[in-house]
């Protein structure tokens, strides 16, 4: 289905009927990925998932955002229903968006939160990577310069598309700048604000986020519980399917 928010076309599923679940899912993935999910949680709730601006099937944002402005769309997108009660489900950077929604007053209560090898937690930047950073931002600038007088066209974008990461390599120019804003924000400062029951699941080989990021979530968000995934990387809700049905099937009483 589609409708416009914020001026912008988005692509959404609702399904099922009862108290409200939104299931946000992680950077370059789209609603697809949560559609056992949705399906399972339909059976009890009424599901929303919507594909965030510039993912999936939903228009891209004129303008690169930060994590605020993908929080503002989502309490906008939620206009629209007569919602009490809410339970957010977040895939990392999904994640990113539930954490900085619970530290807002909002006109629902926020019920519960799954967080699934969630993003939020900044890396400490070793000696070694510092140094290979500011290599990188002197190169950036040397060639910016060559670029205006003339001298190696495309330059500085050929050296982002060898030292980016995969994501910021597919990403378009407007979500590789929001991208480098969403990763630059560190949340852990917010996590203690997640006060209601917060059922953390990682992947015990999570390369992405690694499962001392959900350490640190449980030790800061007062009511977590943290679930490791054995042999499971950054999709865990993927990749051990079965256990991670039955786990939200206890934790949302279906």
């Amino acid at each position: 289905m589609f409708r416009t928010v914020n001026n912008l076309k988005i692509n959404y599923d609702d399904l099922g009927e009862g108290e409200f679940v939104l299931i946000l899912h992680g950077w370059g993935s789209n609603i697809e990925l949560h559609r056992h999910m949705a399906t399972v949680l339909a059976r009890k709730y009424r599901v929303l998932m919507p594909d965030m601006p510039g993912f999936g099937q939903s228009e891209t944002p004129p303008e690169p955002w930060k994590v605020d402005d993908y929080v503002d769309f989502i309490l906008e997108f939620l206009k629209d229903y007569d919602i009490k009660k809410l339970t957010l489900i977040g895939h990392s950077f999904g994640g990113r968006v539930i954490i900085k929604l619970c530290s807002l007053e909002l006109p629902f209560e926020i019920e519960k939160v799954i967080l699934v090898d969630s993003a939020g937690v900044m890396p400490k930047k070793t000696a070694a990577q510092k140094l290979f950073q500011k290599g990188i931002k002197a190169g950036k600038k040397l060639l910016s310069g060559a670029e205006e007088k003339g001298i190696l066209p495309g330059a500085t974008e050929s050296l982002r598309s060898k030292i980016g990461s995969d994501d910021y390599k597919a990403a378009s120019p407007i979500m590789r700048a929001t991208l480098v804003n969403v990763v630059n924000e560190d949340l852990c400062h917010l996590m203690p604000n997640v006060k209601c029951p917060a059922l953390l699941i990682w992947g015990q080989n999570d390369d992405a986020t690694p499962l001392s990021d959900g350490q640190t979530m449980e030790k800061l968000m007062p009511e977590a519980a943290l679930i490791v995934f054995d042999g499971c990387g950054h999709y865990s809700f993927l990749e051990n399917q079965g256990q991670f049905t039955a786990i939200l099937c206890s934790f949302m009483n279906i």
